[in-house]
């Protein structure tokens, strides 16, 4: 499907993607949350600092062998550590909270929209994007739990940055050097030495794996390839039995697996590239503070104490500076997740979804709702997806009561028909006139059967509560499904326990419940003997006589149950 250019260029961003939650209707719990989070990480902050402080006190009553004030330390630390044991506790668990609420909000609004205008089947029928269903139940949850991390982590080390920097600055004072007879000195040389040696850190690790995001974007699609197919060997397990076809899906799975294990190799590289930097960062990282500060003690400038806590500031400053280091495998994960987010949010997106609508009207096949009691189609002319032509209907008038077979050769373009009726086959050209207030329900040869239970399948999809218990008896008896009476209310796999054949009573069964003004049937008693076949159709005449029933068979004994007949001829 062409998408308007308008629309499918206009950009989404990321800000796109996390505003919304934050100025929804849940807005004023969301702040509330994250402010009390963000207070507590401003309190975690201040306990750290009087942590920092603590160190030069205790080293050097270690130093001077001062036991009452080694005594007193002691009692502080352990206030320190339950401070920071409760608080780290607290903060972990007020994040998950927003966390799941977020994502609880951002999943309800991209299910709404996934189904909104049947962009579900848009998206199937014209491959716009890949595992939607990824996108709704794993990167919707990474998006929340990342971007929370990351942004809260980016303000906390911030805030720490400017607090302990300043500790720093008058903790260390500055260096005095001398350069080729000039006398330089450098005011709180240790923060500058620490913002230096992470600002080169930070430009090799991003020179050197710059492409982990790209690769982790597309291990998560291989991934749900590869799950998607292992669901597909689940749910036809029958069909691949009866087949033998184990040796072939075998085959086919490990090709698929085949692809992860390429992209895996490739994020092995890059990660063991990352590793290397963030390895040797880190471990010069441990000497360095030592020695960035040993001129200062061994000039006897500061006391051993003081020594520990310029080092414990300096650490702490150092890690803050490389906060982009040690969060880079993390924002490479977030920068996949939040492209496929923004590819699925550009296509399910009700603009596009509307010009497309639009551009129909004009381009393809209109729907339009009109006063009369017929449906009417006029000048219909079916194409296939390439654009090449399938057939051409013409004029077509069916009144309520009808009864109408469509009748072709295979490949003709029959089932189409149906589908252009029903809004979901947009090649081609001409109008269809749809009754106003007239319910319309086709019924393929495989109709869907949701896991629930059976009266909710009866009722799909409609509510279970606009029928009766006797409603939906009565229906499974004069569609032959006695067997099923007392199992209304049993929850289960329905399509893995029933027959085809008994699938396609079931559809008629649901049919029978909820009256259409008219009914389409596609091959929809294939699977039936043709006592049976008879029966239902007999039913359907019963409960259905001032509805019109259109059907696409192939066999003769149909024909005796239609009055009037549409011959589809495909295009050459």
């Amino acid at each position: 499907m062409s998408q308007p250019a308008s629309v499918a260029n206009k950009r989404i961003t990321t800000w796109s993607l996390i505003k919304p939650y934050w100025v929804s209707s849940e807005k004023w719990i969301a702040r509330g949350l994250l402010s009390l989070v963000v207070a507590i990480n401003m309190i975690m902050i201040a306990v750290n600092a009087w942590f920092n402080t603590w160190q030069r006190v205790f080293f050097d009553a270690i130093q001077q062998y001062n036991y009452p004030v080694f005594k007193h330390s002691l009692l502080q630390f352990t206030a320190i550590a339950i401070a920071l044991i409760l608080l780290g506790s607290y903060r972990m668990y007020f994040r998950q909270m927003i966390e799941f609420r977020w994502r609880q909000w951002l999943t309800t609004q991209y299910m709404r929209e996934w189904l909104l205008g049947r962009a579900y089947y848009h998206i199937e029928r014209d491959k716009l994007v890949d595992n939607p269903d990824q996108r709704v139940s794993i990167d919707l949850q990474e998006m929340a739990s990342t971007t929370l991390t990351l942004s809260l982590d980016f303000l906390s080390t911030s805030v720490t940055l400017l607090w302990f920097s300043n500790v720093l600055w008058h903790l260390a004072g500055s260096l005095n050097l001398t350069v080729c007879g000039i006398n330089i000195t450098v005011p709180g040389y240790m923060v500058w030495t620490g913002l230096l040696y992470a600002v080169v850190g930070s430009y090799i690790t991003h020179r050197v794996n710059n492409p982990l995001a790209s690769i982790n974007y597309q291990q998560q699609r291989v991934e749900a390839d590869f799950r998607f197919s292992l669901i597909r060997l689940r749910e036809n397990a029958d069909q691949i039995a009866l087949y033998e076809g184990e040796q072939s899906e075998e085959k086919a799975l490990q090709g698929s697996f085949e692809h992860i294990r390429n992209n895996w190799r490739m994020i092995m590289r890059y990660t063991r590239r990352l590793n290397l930097v963030m390895v040797s960062y880190s471990q010069l990282a441990i000497v360095f503070p030592f020695i960035a500060a040993a001129p200062k003690y061994f000039a006897q400038v500061v006391s051993y104490g003081g020594y520990q806590q310029t080092i414990s500031a300096f650490g702490t400053v150092s890690s803050s500076f490389s906060w982009f280091i040690s969060s880079y495998p993390t924002l490479a994960a977030w920068r996949a997740v939040t492209n496929r987010l923004k590819e699925f949010q550009r296509i399910i997106r009700p603009q596009l979804l509307e010009s497309v609508s639009r551009a129909k009207e004009h381009d393809g096949i209109y729907t339009r709702i009109t006063n009369t009691t017929s449906l009417r189609v006029r000048a219909l002319r079916l194409l296939r997806p390439d654009g090449t032509p399938l057939s051409t209907i013409g004029a077509i008038d069916i009144s309520p009561g009808s009864r109408v077979l469509v009748r072709g050769v295979s490949g003709s373009g029959k089932s189409i028909l149906l589908r252009s009726m029903a809004g979901l086959w947009p090649f081609g050209s001409g109008t269809i006139e749809i009754p106003a207030n007239a319910r319309l329900m086709f019924v393929p040869q495989k109709s869907y059967v949701p896991i629930c239970t059976l009266k909710s399948v009866l009722s799909y999809s409609t509510n279970s509560n606009t029928f009766t218990n006797i409603d939906c008896i009565n229906v499974l008896r004069d569609c032959r499904l006695e067997k099923l009476i007392d199992k209304l209310e049993v929850s289960a796999h329905w399509e893995q326990i029933l027959s085809p054949g008994e699938q396609q009573r079931l559809a008629i069964a649901r049919v029978l419940l909820q009256k259409p003004d008219f009914l389409f049937l596609d091959e929809s008693t294939s699977a039936l003997d043709l006592d049976t076949e008879a029966a239902l159709y007999q039913v359907l005449r019963q409960y259905l006589a001032h509805a019109a029933i259109v059907s696409v068979a192939h066999r003769e004994s149909v024909q005796a149950m239609h009055d009037d007949r549409i011959e589809v001829i495909g295009d050459d």
